[in-house]
């Protein structure tokens, strides 16, 4: 139907005759002669109508927005007034002398041009409209050349594409699963994966040494601008490769995409350890184009008589910390300030102590602040020191329990590096590296990563200090985002076993969850490890998007719905029956309502 894409007309066209097919961009009536901006996947061009055809451009005359058009035409150069240079195709234009019309549209519920001046509901719910519009296009063609150049590497690097089943049964990964209804099996349920995790390594123990999946995952969890309920992971796993080994490899694939794909060579990945992450930066995943750091103060500040500060500083799990913002006397007001404070909120913090510097060698009346008065002058000068402040600087302090200081500060030191423009490069990777093997919550240890990850230890000295021992992980970080994380797994049947009683998982549970994996690393399960990258959120990254949503083709709203298709939707009670599912009365009448029965 078509000779050429619309995008790809440029002057090596003219005075080619060319057929195009796609959308009405727009149309306009000018002084008799017709403009229409026909637009398909790859572009917009200009094609012109004019009275001389009298039926063509009375069908040009009835044409409106979206309506689907073919066109052919001859080819010709724009006159320089009329070149249009922010258009790859505006130096040309197409002389119509044969127009169908494929199909009418309606009026559009938005003007693809004017999305922004309509809700995201309203753009999801008419999400083949949205995804028209020449930004989405290039996201998902993006999104496409990825996926074929990352396959194209694990290919060359002798990687195996191996699907695994989606179809499986509940596993604890830190979130909640979506259950499937058994017909078959009255009262049982299959579980969506949440990740591959098992199946590839029973692939490892099964010889196939490295294997790779674009697999669709799945997550009942609360949403953020870079979460789904279903998304894509690039899953990796490779045997008889160590931890330094994944990481080369896997680095050196996306240093290889960047530069393939958008001309950007990302250099070396420096290696961070968790807890270095954590002290300056109060993030496992720290951007490193920002230059500010978080500053332990804690033991500057123990004897003085301010409880706002004593209190942590005597609190074996407190901490106080601190950002010193250069210049930042002339950058922040105090409405800004105020600002920040209730910023720090989100994230428990119960205020934001400042220290204007005006003045560093007279600490008697140098500094500018509510909480100076409070602190004897060499803890003032001790603090000043420190944060290494000069005159005009600007420090933030965090004063509370560590989890919410380490928190709250981070958060703050992501804001400050957007909101002054700090950013110090395009570009900064690393690799996180020697995450602690548990965390301690209320309800006892639970894994950091996964019950899976090998610590980096004998399984004696894990049950001995289980809160000291370290794993053999690693997340690759790209701009404060983690584009991918894993680790080596556990090989060993005793260190398994050893792993899921700190867990609290006892032998029968064991056995029922995990009885086959327990199995199969009985029968010569070798030294295994992988990693997965979110490949929503590396297109998002790629693409500089604001939400993962927009490099999906079809996503989810933030309460996990899909108002396209009006989904999750009711059942009749008939197909209930069949799965042996009551529904209580409230939630039918719901579903009943929902149904039009």
């Amino acid at each position: 139907m078509r000779s050429e894409y619309c995008g790809a007309l440029n002057t090596e066209f003219i005075d080619q005759t060319v057929t195009l097919c796609g959308w009405v961009d727009r149309r306009r009536d000018h002084g008799g002669v017709i403009f229409i901006d026909l637009r398909d996947r790859d572009g917009i061009v200009q094609v012109v109508f004019d009275p001389d055809g009298k039926e063509n451009f009375a069908l040009a005359d009835k044409v409106r927005s979206e309506y689907v058009l073919q066109v052919t035409g001859k080819v010709r150069a724009r006159n320089g007034a009329t070149v249009n240079k922010n258009m790859p195709t505006g130096e040309v234009e197409v002389y119509g002398t044969d127009l169908v019309i494929l199909n009418a549209s309606e009026t559009p519920p938005f003007p693809l041009n004017e999305h922004n001046t309509v809700g995201e509901d309203v753009r999801l719910k008419f999400r083949y409209l949205d995804l028209r519009r020449q930004e989405m296009q290039n996201n998902l063609r993006i999104r496409s050349k990825v996926t074929t150049a990352m396959r194209n590497y694990l290919d060359d690097n002798g990687f195996l594409d191996i699907e695994t089943p989606i179809l499986t049964r509940a596993t604890p990964e830190g979130a909640r699963d979506y259950l499937v209804p058994s017909r078959t099996h009255e009262g049982k349920f299959f579980a969506l994966p949440q990740s591959p995790q098992l199946f590839k390594q029973l692939l490892m123990v099964s010889g196939f040494d490295r294997y790779y999946q674009i697999a669709k995952c799945f997550r009942d969890e609360d949403l953020r601008a870079d979460r789904q309920p279903e998304f894509t992971q690039i899953d990796i796993e490779t045997s008889f490769m160590s931890d330094e080994e994944i990481m080369s490899v896997t680095e050196g694939m996306i240093n290889a995409l960047f530069k393939s794909q958008m001309d950007i060579d990302l250099g070396s990945f420096p290696r961070m350890p968790y807890s270095e992450a954590i002290a300056k930066y109060g993030s496992d995943k720290p951007d490193l184009r920002i230059p500010l750091e978080l500053v332990d103060i804690k033991d500057l500040l123990t004897d003085v008589e301010f409880k706002v500060f004593s209190g942590p500083a005597n609190d074996p799990n407190g901490r106080i910390a601190a950002i010193n913002i250069s210049g930042g006397n002339d950058k922040l007001t105090r409405k800004q300030i105020d600002a920040y404070t209730k910023f720090v909120g989100i994230y428990g913090a119960k205020g934001l102590a400042y220290i204007k510097v005006n003045d560093k060698d007279d600490v008697e009346n140098g500094l500018q602040s509510p909480i100076v008065k409070f602190l004897p002058n060499d803890v003032r000068t001790a603090i000043v020191e420190r944060l290494g402040a000069e005159n005009g600087d600007l420090i933030f302090f965090g004063a509370d329990k560590a989890n919410i200081v380490t928190e709250s500060l981070g958060a703050l030191r992501c804001k400050l590096g957007e909101d002054l423009d700090l950013y110090t490069c395009e570009w900064a990777p690393l690799w996180v590296v020697d995450f602690p093997m548990f965390e301690e919550t209320d309800a006892g240890w639970t894994s950091l990563h996964h019950p899976f990850t090998a610590p980096a230890c004998s399984p004696e000295a894990l049950k001995a200090n289980p809160g000291e021992a370290l794993s053999v992980a690693y997340d690759m970080v790209l701009n404060g985002t983690e584009l991918g994380g894993g680790s080596i797994r556990i090989h060993d049947p005793k260190m398994q076993q050893t792993v899921f009683e700190i867990l609290g998982i006892g032998e029968e549970e064991q056995r029922e969850k995990f009885g086959f994996l327990l199995d199969a690393l009985q029968y010569g399960a070798p030294p295994h490890g992988g990693l997965a990258f979110g490949l929503d959120r590396l297109i998002m990254l790629m693409t500089g998007s604001d939400s993962i949503r927009d490099v999906i083709a079809f996503p989810k709203t933030q309460t996990a719905a899909c108002v396209m298709t009006d989904a999750p939707g009711g059942v009749d009670r008939k197909q209930l029956r069949e799965l042996n599912i009551a529904l209580a009365a409230k939630a039918e009448k719901k579903a009943e309502e929902k149904s039009g029965e």
